[in-house]
């Protein structure tokens, strides 16, 4: 009769050629740190060069990856003004780290085309509330008949104007869309190079 094994016993057997690799930990750590270091970065509370020399020299390029990957990740379409802030200092951490002169360059003309996109998201939201206000009248126009006192509806709590609302900002943001995918797409090309 075989002798019965604890799991314990059992998990030790499963486990007993798994080793530890010290080095990957290290890595995975410097990265991980490196990601802390950019988002304490966009918050304004740390310099990256100061925590990149602080970092020791075999965990370097692990720490950059993480700071590369938080800050590659924070090259979006702005939702509003304030958000100019967050590119421009996005675009610093990730002059930082990728030191070539043609990002820089390229990074320019992304903020300017971003300043852009914020100035045309509000043109564009005028131009369909004009383009829609007769459509929005009538049906204020109907609504008032209905219920005998004036009515004013909000655009945004009609459903065909968010719709069509929705549609022509869509088509906008898929403009300035296919930029920022580039941007992010030659900030990892040129990070690889670096």
């Amino acid at each position: 009769m075989g002798r019965i094994k604890s799991a314990l016993e059992i998990a030790l057997e499963r486990t007993e050629s798994v080793k530890s690799d010290k080095t990957g930990i290290e890595q995975f750590e410097a990265r991980q740190q490196g990601k802390r270091l950019a988002n304490e970065f966009l918050a304004g509370s740390a310099s990256l060069e100061e925590g990149i020399k602080k970092c020791p020299k075999d965990q370097q390029a692990a720490l950059r990856q993480g700071i590369f990957d938080v800050l590659n990740a924070q090259i979006t379409l702005p939702l509003a003004r304030e958000d100019e802030k967050r590119i421009e200092i996005t675009g610093k951490g990730l002059q930082a780290i990728i030191g070539d002169h043609r990002f820089t360059a390229l990074y320019k003309q992304f903020t300017q085309a971003m300043a852009q996109y914020l100035n045309d998201a509000v043109q564009y939201e005028e131009a369909i509330k004009r383009q829609y206000a007769p459509k929005l009248r009538q049906k204020e126009e109907d609504l008032s008949r209905r219920l005998g006192r004036a009515v004013r509806i909000d655009p945004f709590q009609d459903a065909e104007f968010v719709a069509f609302y929705n549609q022509n900002m869509t088509a906008l943001k898929a403009n300035y869309q296919g930029m920022v995918d580039q941007v992010r797409e030659q900030a990892a090309a040129l990070f690889g190079k670096a």
